[in-house]
């Protein structure tokens, strides 16, 4: 099987470096890497002509437009049997595409998608927003796939799609946050199958420190409710938790005041995250760290889904945007 990477960037030429580094050492190579610069300012040409003995790589320039445009022009100068989205963020393991090909020979799918990890390179901040991304106690039990608690659905920074498929549905749509579940709904809708492959996972940085990762889930809440206003159907009792976390939370803290017993559940839910984050990253700091992503994020998500859904679904107003200018900060 043939396959295309697709790695839109916009102004991180050091993080590139690093995936197409990553990209050389695959066990299997029969693929090709298209960069498509999105408009940056701190171009990655210099860092792509370095790998182009070693890659079969094509780089490109256009403006700026958003992630989900750029992908799609990179889709349009493909020539693979699967498209492979990454993330420009993301560092592979060299036996990515291998495991890839090792799921498609047991079992051919339309789409499919992996999970994500800590690079033992992260600094403990960026290992503290990985466990807060990928915990059951967290909104990773949101995110689908194996012990979470909803479908899976593949994320852009680890996703693939037979290309035919891809053509077929339009590739992705132009909101800035959100598109590629947008897009993985209507994979689903189309009734196409789609498979999570365990094996098959990156390492991604996401954020590199807290302010940026509250931006980051504050967005996420915004593209719940977008996608609900899209597909009523999509929205589950699961996707509540966050604000309804949030809200409790300041409840509970204001009621401590009257009654101490009442910080008890806050109190648990912090021990518990962590000991887990500890045991997990074999580190109390990022156990301590990972207490802080946690709360960061769920009432980051929890807060901007509460913020839309007033504004789109109470005060009835047009699509809510999600930090437009400011998506890439």
């Amino acid at each position: 099987m043939f396959y295309s990477g697709i790695i839109p960037v916009f102004n991180r030429p050091e993080e590139v470096d690093e995936l197409l580094k990553s990209l050389c050492s695959q066990s299997y190579t029969d693929f090709e890497v298209i960069v498509v610069e999105d408009g940056s300012s701190k171009r990655c040409d210099t860092v792509v002509q370095k790998y182009a003995g070693r890659l079969n790589i094509q780089y490109f320039y256009k403006e700026n437009s958003g992630p989900g445009d750029t992908r799609n022009f990179g889709a349009e100068k493909s020539k693979g049997d699967y498209l492979i989205i990454l993330d420009s963020d993301c560092i592979v393991p060299e036996n990515y595409f291998a495991a890839i090909e090792k799921e498609l020979n047991v079992s051919v799918c339309d789409a499919f998608g992996g999970p994500d990890k800590a690079h033992d390179s992260f600094t403990p901040t960026q290992k503290a927003i990985n466990y807060a991304m990928t915990s059951f106690f967290t909104t990773g039990g949101i995110r689908g796939g194996e012990k979470k608690m909803d479908q899976f659905y593949p994320r852009s920074f680890n996703m693939g799609i037979r290309k035919t498929v891809y053509e077929r549905l339009g590739g992705f749509s132009d909101m800035r946050f959100g598109e590629d579940i947008d897009f993985s709904i209507r994979i689903f809708k189309a009734g196409y199958s789609v498979r999570l492959f365990p094996e098959a996972f990156v390492y991604h940085k996401r954020r590199t420190d807290f302010k940026k990762f509250y931006r980051q889930v504050y967005n996420s809440g915004i593209a719940r409710i977008n996608l609900y206003k899209k597909y009523p159907e999509s929205l589950k009792p699961v996707h509540l938790m966050p604000a309804a976390f949030a809200s409790g939370t300041i409840f509970l803290l204001i009621l401590s005041f009257i009654c101490l017993y009442a910080f008890v559940p806050i109190g648990l839910f912090v021990v518990l995250v962590f000991a887990d984050a500890s045991i997990r990253n074999r580190s109390l700091i990022i156990g301590g760290l990972s207490v802080v992503a946690s709360f960061i994020q769920l009432f980051g998500y929890g807060f901007g889904f509460l913020s839309a859904f007033w504004r789109r679904c109470v005060l009835n107003h047009p699509d809510v945007s999600a930090f437009d200018q400011t998506f890439y900060k």
